[in-house]
């Protein structure tokens, strides 16, 4: 994957619904899942949406999108959070950030 985006999760109950939400979110991409044991890694190329709706069906609960936060150690790419829905996407690529919208810089993890 030349330019792979997307969130670092820690190992919690949660995960395997998010993993699943995500892939139910990005039909007809090709997303790398690589469980570490400690965290699992969720990259696809240059663009990854995740919205509350898919999470909460996975879960089978309710879910504020602020929960991700404490679920991820880190995240390749820009992040966009909103209530409904977070984006993870290359620098410079879609349009830009609301005032709805957090966008946090790309945090690199050593691996």
């Amino acid at each position: 994957m030349k330019n792979p985006v997307g969130p670092v999760l820690r190992m919690s109950d949660d995960v395997d619904a998010i993993v699943a939400a995500i892939m139910d979110d990005n039909p007809g991409k090709e997303i790398t899942v690589v469980d570490r044991g400690a965290y699992t890694r969720v990259s696809g190329e240059g663009e990854l949406r995740l919205t509350r709706e898919s999470i909460q069906r996975h879960l089978g609960r309710e879910f504020e999108m602020r929960q991700l936060e404490g679920l991820m150690s880190a995240f390749a790419g820009r992040i966009e959070v909103t209530t409904e829905e977070v984006r993870w996407r290359l620098k410079g690529s879609g349009a830009a950030p609301s005032a709805t919208t957090t966008t946090h810089p790309i945090q690199e993890e050593s691996a």
